[in-house]
């Protein structure tokens, strides 16, 4: 069955996005390529925030927060996507400055290692470090230990589910919130990577390129903490918003977490994005904005956030074009 054609901003996306593909395989032709998209396409804008890197061990991590000086201030671990193999303290800026003026949160991005260089369990490991360092450091920075919260996109939203299933796994709290865009999941074949294998931006082949890269060794797919749907136990874990890209061959990922998770007595919503590609979190016009401002209302609710002011506007706008479903226990 054909798929229906795009809408118009997600093919001026593809467009736009496919002006920066280089010939080149090699993985620092393909680094530099996606480094210049995402300059590009959604630059960071820092204007009035407070920014101030920071290190983790060996991890290099930056700090986002309103500029104004405040006691106990909730904070976002934010692990970027990319296939594991791109992105890095400046490919997220976009995001971090989002969040951080609109809900007067802190971000924390992280530097994690990359694969092909850094397999599994590289990136997981320096995630680990970064939570743990904004646990520690959280007090110093004025920030409030008990309302700390993770989330990611792609392979950075396999990175925060299995964050969290790694911290269950050892006995520590559990985040206030996690927030998994259209994330990574598992090994195995879903109905979306067949009925959306040509999509564009990620194609079934390209996932698989990235997932054989990340995960070289065939046992480590058996691994939970590499693909989080391979755990027996969805239950305990944290709140968690799961949003899918309707075009895109890992939405059943998304979807099938989110009902484990719901099965499971773990409270969970599930967002759906009509018309979406693999990516959108920073693609222009309204289908795209409705994600965004999704990932905004569950971290204000889940962290005790008053946003009405900045969101007002939003209600003026037309229906957004998605569809939302509350997994419930």
């Amino acid at each position: 069955m054909k798929a229906p054609p795009l809408s118009a901003d997600m093919a001026a996306f593809v467009q736009a996005s496919q002006a920066f593909a280089v010939d080149d395989p090699g993985i620092l032709a393909q680094r530099q390529a996606y480094a210049r998209l995402c300059a590009a396409l959604a630059p960071a804008d820092y204007q009035g925030l407070a920014v101030s890197d920071h290190r983790a061990g060996a991890v290099p991590l930056r700090l986002v927060a309103p500029r104004a000086p405040a006691a106990n201030r909730p904070a976002l671990l934010y692990l970027h996507g990319g296939g594991w193999m791109l992105g890095d303290l400046d490919s997220h800026g976009f995001l971090a400055a989002r969040l951080a003026r609109r809900l007067g949160l802190a971000v924390l991005l992280v530097d994690y290692r990359l694969a092909p260089e850094h397999p599994y369990p590289a990136a997981l490991d320096d995630a680990l470090q970064a939570w743990d360092w904004l646990l520690r450091e959280a007090p110093a920075l004025g920030l409030d230990q008990t309302r700390l919260a993770v989330a990611g996109d792609s392979a950075g939203g396999n990175l925060a589910a299995a964050l969290c299933l790694a911290l269950r796994q050892q006995g520590q709290a559990q985040p206030r919130a996690q927030a998994l865009i259209y994330p990574a999941m598992t090994a195995r074949v879903l109905p979306s990577e067949r009925q959306q294998a040509e999509a564009p931006l990620l194609s079934a082949a390209d996932w698989r390129a990235c997932l054989d890269l990340y995960l070289p060794d065939p046992r480590d797919r058996r691994d939970a903490l590499a693909l989080p749907l391979q755990t027996g136990d969805f239950s305990g874990l944290a709140p968690a918003l799961v949003a899918v890209a309707q075009r895109d061959p890992l939405a059943d990922h998304g979807r099938t977490y989110a009902a484990a998770l719901g099965s499971a007595g773990t409270p969970c919503r599930r967002w759906e994005g009509a018309g979406l590609l693999h990516g959108a979190l920073r693609a222009p016009g309204r289908r795209a904005e409705a994600l965004r401002v999704a990932l905004e209302r569950f971290l204000a609710g889940e962290l005790g956030l008053t946003v009405a002011a900045n969101l007002s506007k939003d209600k003026k706008k037309p229906q957004p074009l998605e569809t939302e479903e509350v997994q419930t226990p």
